[in-house]
C-alpha cells in the first residue's frame, strides 16, 4: 500500500496517506509478513483478531483445532498471524495463523540447514520414493534411501513417532525441503566409531568376530567399528571363498594393517600374523627338478597344485598330458590327489610357479621314435572316421595316426572310406613320424606295393596288354599289370573307326592291347588308346607292304595280316 501511495503523488492520495497513517497510528504493515494481533472474539467458525487496524480479521476456526491450539486462546490473547491482504476488493483484512506457523517454520528449516543443525519431526505418511515428515507445521520429504543406513522392510515403529532428522537440501523457489534420518544415525554411530578408532593403530593385534561373508572378503566386528578382511589377506595360500576357512560368528585373531580416520575404515589382516612362508621356502626349489605335490583346485585352464604350505603353483592345461589335448584337466587329475610335478619356471615378484605333471611321465612320441621306424608295419583300431581319413589308435602305444583317404588305395578315391568301421582291427605301413607337431601318418596301400611300378620300364608308344574290367558312356576301364591298376581308355580312343568306338562293344574279361600315349611317372599319370595301336601298325603295314600308290586296296593288303595277328 506504502508503495502504491508513493507511486502517486496526487494531492488527494497525500491526503489519504495522512489520513492512513493516523488511523493506523503510524504502525507499519506489510502484506507478506508476520505480525502480531489480539483475540478478541471466538466464534463457531471464525476467529477475529485484532491488528489494529480500521477492521478485523477472521480465521476459520479449522486453523486451531489442526494444531490443537483452540483449548489454549481465549480473548485477549497475543498471536501471531500472516498478513497475506491489508484489504481484498470486499475491503475485508486477510490473515492466516496457519501461514504463520509455517512461514516460522520456514525460517527455522533454513537455518537449521545453514548451520546443519538437527531438526525434531514426525513421520506421518508414505508418497512415492520415500515419506512425508511434519516438522514443525512444515512438510518435508524423507527418501526411503535416507530411512536408515540399510534398507529396512517394515517402517510401522517409525510411523507417528517424533525423529530426529537433518536437512540435507533446501530449494527456496519450488520450497521443497529434503530430510535425512541417515544421516543422523551415521554422525552418533561415526562418534561411537571415532572413540574406538583413536584407541587403535596400524600393527595392532585384536580379536574380533566374523559379522558378514562376501566372495571378496569378510566384516569383522571389532567391538562395535567393522574391518574389512579382503580374501586376499586371509592366507597365505590360494583360496576360492573365504567361506572355505572362516564362518558367521566366529571368533579370529587380526592385525591391523590400514586405518583411514577421515573415512573411517579399517583393514585387516589374517595372513599378516604369520611370515609369508613364500619368501623362505622358494629357495628350496630349483627349475628342471622334480617335486611332490597335492592337487588342491581344478579350473578349465589347469590345476592348482599345492608343494607345501604357502607354495602353490599352476599346471597348465597343455602341461598335463602328452596325448590328451582337449579334454577338461578333471579328467586327468583331480582334488586332493598326489602327484609328481617337475617346476618349470617360477616368479618370485608376482609369486608364480609354473609345474608341469606331463615331464614327469614317459613322453609317448620319444618311446615311439624309439620303438618304430618309417616303413614298419603294424596294427591298429579306428578310432574315429573323417571326411579326410581314418584315426587309428597304435597297438601297444598311447599315440594315434591319420590315414588319409589317399593313403587307403591306390586309386585314391574317397569313397574308400565306406569299406572301413569304428573299433575295426587294421594294418598298416609307418610313412612319417614328426615329433615335433605330433603326428604319426599312417598307410593301407602301401602294404602291398604300387601298382604304378609296372610303367617302371615302359615309355610313350610301347604296347601294354590288359583285361576290360567294366564299361561306361565315357570309355572302357582296363586293368594292366599283376596289380590293382585300372586306366580309362576314353571313347574317342577305342577305335580308328568311328563306328567302332562303342564301349558297349567291349566284354569284362576281354584282353586288348593299348599304346601308351602319354607317360608322367612323378605324377603318376598315364594314357592308353586302341586308336593310336590301330593307326601304328596301319603305317607299319603301309610302310611293309605297300602304300596307296601302289594300286592295291589297303583292306584286301592288311585283312590277312591281322586276322592272322589275332589268331596268336
Amino acid at each position: 500500500m506504502e508503495e502504491i501511495i508513493k507511486q502517486d503523488k496526487s494531492k488527494s492520495h497525500k491526503e489519504f496517506e495522512k489520513l492512513l497513517s493516523e488511523d493506523l497510528g503510524n504502525r507499519k504493515f506489510k502484506e507478506g509478513e508476520i505480525t502480531t494481533g489480539t483475540i478478541e472474539e471466538i466464534g463457531k467458525k471464525f476467529v477475529f483478531v485484532d491488528l489494529g487496524l480500521k477492521s478485523s480479521g477472521a480465521i476459520p476456526i479449522d486453523e486451531f483445532k489442526l494444531t490443537k491450539e483452540l483449548d489454549k486462546i481465549e480473548i485477549g490473547s497475543k498471536i501471531d498471524v500472516f498478513l497475506e491482504k491489508i484489504e481484498n476488493k470486499n475491503g475485508e483484512i486477510v490473515i492466516s495463523r496457519e501461514k504463520a506457523r509455517r512461514a516460522k517454520s520456514w525460517k527455522k528449516m533454513e537455518k537449521a540447514f545453514e548451520n546443519k543443525e538437527e531438526v525434531k519431526g514426525t513421520i506421518i505418511s508414505r508418497v512415492k520414493g520415500g515419506f512425508c515428515v511434519n516438522v514443525d507445521s512444515c512438510l518435508c520429504f524423507l527418501p526411503a534411501s535416507q530411512v536408515d543406513l540399510r534398507p529396512i522392510k517394515n517402517f510401522d515403529h517409525l510411523m507417528k513417532t517424533p525423529q530426529t532428522f537433518e536437512c540435507v537440501k533446501l530449494d527456496k523457489k519450488r520450497g521443497n525441503i529434503v530430510l535425512s534420518r541417515r544421516a543422523v544415525i551415521e554422525r552418533i554411530r561415526n562418534k561411537d566409531k571415532n572413540k574406538i578408532i583413536s584407541k587403535l593403530k596400524e600393527g595392532d593385534i585384536v580379536q574380533g568376530l566374523v559379522k558378514n561373508i562376501t566372495d571378496w572378503g569378510v566384516f569383522i566386528d571389532l567391538n562395535g567399528v567393522d574391518a574389512l578382511l579382503h580374501i586376499t589377506d586371509i592366507s597365505w595360500s590360494r583360496i576360492s571363498k573365504p567361506s572355505e576357512l572362516l564362518s558367521l560368528g566366529q571368533s579370529v585373531k587380526v592385525k591391523i594393517t590400514k586405518i583411514e580416520p577421515v573415512k573411517l575404515k579399517i583393514s585387516v589382516s589374517i595372513k599378516n600374523l604369520t611370515e609369508d612362508p613364500y619368501l623362505t621356502i622358494i629357495n628350496k626349489y630349483e627349475i628342471g627338478k622334480t617335486y611332490s605335490a597335492i592337487i588342491t583346485k581344478v579350473q578349465d585352464y589347469g590345476c592348482f597344485a599345492k608343494l607345501e604350505d604357502g607354495l602353490e603353483g599352476l599346471i597348465h592345461q597343455s602341461e598335463l598330458s602328452w596325448t590328451k589335448k582337449n579334454i577338461h584337466p578333471g579328467k586327468i587329475l583331480s582334488t586332493s590327489q598326489k602327484v609328481d610335478v617337475q617346476l618349470l619356471e617360477k616368479d618370485i615378484e608376482k609369486r608364480r610357479l609354473s609345474l608341469s605333471y606331463k615331464n614327469t611321465l614317459v613322453n609317448p612320441w620319444k618311446k615311439f621314435k624309439e620303438d618304430f621306424k618309417v616303413g614298419d608295419v603294424s596294427e591298429g583300431i579306428i578310432k574315429n572316421i573323417t571326411d579326410y581319413g581314418l584315426f587309428v589308435s597304435i597297438k601297444n602305444t598311447e599315440l594315434d595316426g591319420l590315414i588319409h583317404y589317399k593313403d587307403l588305395n591306390w586309386s585314391e578315391k574317397e569313397t574308400e572310406l565306406e569299406k572301413y568301421k569304428k573299433n575295426q582291427s587294421i594294418k598298416f605301413k609307418i610313412l612319417e613320424i614328426n615329433t615335433k607337431e605330433e603326428k604319426i601318418r599312417l598307410g593301407i596301400k602301401q602294404l602291398a606295393g604300387d601298382p604304378f611300378d609296372f610303367f617302371t620300364n615302359k615309355n610313350v608308344s610301347d604296347i601294354v596288354t590288359g583285361v576290360v574290367q567294366s564299361s561306361s558312356q565315357n570309355g572302357i576301364y582296363l586293368q594292366v599289370g599283376k596289380k590293382d591298376l585300372i586306366i580309362l581308355i576314353k571313347k574317342n580312343q577305342l577305335a580308328k573307326e568311328i563306328e567302332n568306338q562303342r564301349p558297349a562293344r567291349f566284354v569284362r574279361g576281354d584282353k586288348l592291347d593299348a599304346l601308351i600315349t602319354e607317360l608322367d611317372k612323378e605324377k603318376r599319370k598315364v594314357s592308353l588308346s586302341i586308336k593310336a595301336l590301330e593307326e601304328k601298325q596301319t603305317k607299319e603295314a603301309v610302310k611293309k607292304y605297300g602304300s596307296k600308290d601302289s594300286g592295291g586296296v589297303l583292306g584286301e593288303i592288311l585283312g590277312p595280316l591281322l586276322d592272322k595277328k589275332k589268331k596268336k
